[in-house]
Formats: C-alpha cells, structure tokens, sequence
C-alpha cells in the first residue's frame, strides 16, 4: 500500500524542469540582459534616416548580367586571331580525344529578354510550335529579342512537332504516325500573328507522309486565314516537296502566300547522305518550278548549307540548276550540328567565303542572296529587302491593271 501511495504522489508532484525554472526565477527577481558595451539613446532631433540592411538581391543586381557572366568579359580578339580554329582535349584521363571549338563567328548570346519572354508565352497559350526552338535555331535570340512584337520574327512551324522523316542534320522529332492535326491550328495561328501585328511572317511544317495530301490542304487553310484575318500581312511559306505531288505544291502556291520557300539544304551528290531518303534533290527542283509556274509573280527561295563537305564545282553546278528553274531567292548558311546523333561538320566555313558566295549568286542573276555562318533559310535579314520587293511588284500590278482598265473604257467611250 505504501509503496503504491509513493507512486500516486510522484504522478501527481510537478514537473522537475518546472521547479528548477521557478527556482532560478526567484532567486535572481531583479536579473537584466544588458549590453557588453555602452550605447547612447538616440536623440529626438536626429534625422539620418536608417538604411535597410543589405539583402542578397541587392548584390545580385549590381553584379554583372547573366550574359556577361557566361561570356567571361574575354578581351577582343584581333581578325587573325578570331578566324583561327581552336581546339581542346575533352574526355577521362587516359582516354582523351581532341575535339575543335566552335569558332568566335559562330557564337551567338543567351536568349533574353522581355520580348522573347513574351512571344514564348503567347506561342506556348495558343500551343503553337516554332521552327526557331524544335531545330534550336542560332539566331532566336536575335529574331525573337527585337525592341518589339512587330520588330520581331518567329517561324511558326505547323501540323505539331514531329516529323515523318528523318534527316541527319536536323533536330526536330521523328516519327512513323505522328499525332494527328489540330483542326483548330490555322485559326489559332492567324489569331496569334494577327496579335503581333507583323509586317511578314514565315510559316514552315514538318513533312507529314502520313498523311494523303501531306497536309497541303492544312497548309492553305492557314495561309487563307491569316489573309483574312490581316490582308496586308505578307506570308512566306517553307515546305516540303509533298512527296512530289505537284498538284499539293500547287494548292499551297495558290493559297494567297507570298513567297514560296523549298530548300535544297544541299548539293546532289550529298543528298543521299544529308536528307532523309524520300527527300530527293530532282524532286525539290520540281517543286520549285511547279511553285513559279502556279502563280505569277510568286517569289521562290530556297536555301543550302555549306560545311558538310561540298565542293566549289558542286556549289556552281547547283545554283545553275536552280536558275533553270527561275528561282529568285537563295541563302547560304553554315551547317551546325545539334547532337552527336547527327552528321559530323566537314568544314566551318569563313565569312569571307559566304561572302563570296553571296556576290557570285547575284552575279549569276538572283534577285536576292543572304550568306553567312549564321544566316537560316528564315533570317529576317533578308525578309525586309523580299518585303519591299513583294510590295513594289503588288504595286506595279495594281497601277498595270489600272491602266489597262482606263484604256478599256476609253476604247468603250464613242
């Protein structure tokens, strides 16, 4: 029994930390922290106002901007130096293998901005792709960084994101049956161009052999309801060659576009090894001449590559071909390769010799050659010279057709 009262009391007794806190507290009842050293009141009449403590941010913004942090602040290099190809040994060690480095004329600064944050997002709400990001485009930082919306260029690639073919330079996704078309793209398309309010615009697609037509059809339809949506807006279309139907080059020529794009990508006898199998180079001339003959006064371009191994007499014997055809427009641009899944490059080719290539295309009679390292068949360096071409034909047309009306009724007139 007593032993059980003994456990009761001890349950019911206060807490051991409780009595020591209580019994420090009233042995020292006047305790008080104070300072190890003596600090003055402030004064009433002191006005020097108190700066908020220094936070990381603050650092941050006053500290050097993402881009010049990855650039490194590397002094200027001399032309000599800049053209010299430099190489690196990457790899464990023991097993090391050199590799060369992408030249200083190919360097290109990280995409940022206001601008380029605000056509992501404006492509990314109406789930609409682009050319620019699914082939990891060099120049996105440019085209999509303008001061404005209407300064700016994306290429907004139609029918999805993945490709029935599969050519070995370029990085966009393939496969056997891709998802089928959104029929509610080409109004989604219009709408988001038409918000833009640009001057000119480049529509490209991913070759869908899947498909009967090859999504010529979807093609049209949004070439048509851009035009309905803006009139004025001038439409670069960029496709495939349809398998070789002509008949589907011929509905998107007649859509109401522009300029008709088709790229060779290369010359003949590497076309074998650089594009996909169906995609022949016979085959891209046909289209082009068929795209001339649809419409007239239709502008047509095409674009190729150099540094997979191409040479001079094969480049001459390629831009005579597409003068056979008529063709006006041709760009010239440096093959960059997207991963180690993909073609290997032969050559970086220099600025002077796209230079050259640039004033021999025009020699021969094209109306219009962009060439350089980091020139794509969409660069909008050349799209505002096609622009005011484009504009000054229409208004030829318009003043020919005017005449001509007059002279009708002046025949008509007793």
């Amino acid at each position: 029994m007593a032993a059980t009262a003994s456990r009761f009391m001890c349950l019911r007794a206060p807490a051991l930390r409780s009595v020591r806190r209580d019994n420090v507290r009233s042995s020292h009842p006047t305790a008080i922290r104070t300072f190890a050293t003596a600090t003055s009141e402030p004064s009433a009449t002191d006005t020097t106002p108190h700066r908020r403590p220094t936070r990381f941010n603050d650092k941050l913004d006053t500290g050097p901007s993402f881009s010049e942090f990855v650039g490194g602040g590397e002094p200027t290099l001399t032309p000599e130096d800049a053209l010299e190809l430099k190489t690196a040994m990457v790899g464990p060690k023991g097993n090391k293998k050199e590799i060369t480095r992408l030249p200083e004329w190919l360097k290109t600064p990280v995409p940022i901005g206001d601008n380029y944050k605000k056509i992501k997002s404006d492509l990314r709400g109406l789930n609409l792709h682009t050319v620019c990001e699914e082939a990891r485009c060099p120049n996105i930082s440019d085209c999509w960084g303008g001061s404005s919306k209407s300064a700016a260029t994306a290429t907004i690639m139609l029918m999805g994101d993945t490709c029935t073919r599969g050519c070995r330079f370029c990085s966009v996704k393939t496969s056997k049956a891709p998802p089928p078309l959104d029929p509610h793209e080409p109004e989604h398309t219009a709408e988001a161009l038409s918000r833009w309010g640009l001057g000119y615009v480049v529509l490209t697609s991913v070759d869908r052999d899947d498909l009967v037509d090859g999504g010529a059809h979807h093609f049209a339809e949004t070439v048509m309801k851009i035009k309905q949506k803006a009139p004025t807006m001038l439409v670069e279309a960029l496709t495939g060659d349809y398998a070789g139907d002509l008949e589907m080059v011929r509905t998107v020529a007649q859509s109401g576009l522009d300029v008709y794009a088709h790229n060779l990508e290369t010359v003949e006898e590497l076309t074998p090894q650089v594009r996909d199998r169906r995609a022949k180079f016979r085959q891209s001339l046909r289209v082009l001449g068929m795209a001339k003959k649809a419409k007239e006064g239709l502008i047509t371009k095409t674009s190729i590559m150099l540094g997979l191994g191409e040479t001079e007499e094969q480049l001459w014997d390629t831009l005579r071909e597409l003068r056979k055809v008529n063709v006006d427009v041709v760009t010239f641009g440096q093959y960059m390769r997207p991963t180690k899944r993909h073609m290997k490059v032969e050559e970086y080719v220099t600025p002077a010799v796209f230079e050259m290539w640039r004033q021999r295309a025009l020699d021969m009679g094209f109306l219009y050659c962009a060439s350089g390292p980091l020139v794509r068949s969409s660069y909008k360096a050349g799209e505002s010279f096609i622009e005011n071409v484009v504009k000054k034909r229409a208004t030829k047309s318009e003043t020919a057709m005017a005449d001509t009306a007059r002279e009708i009724a002046e025949n008509v007139t007793p």
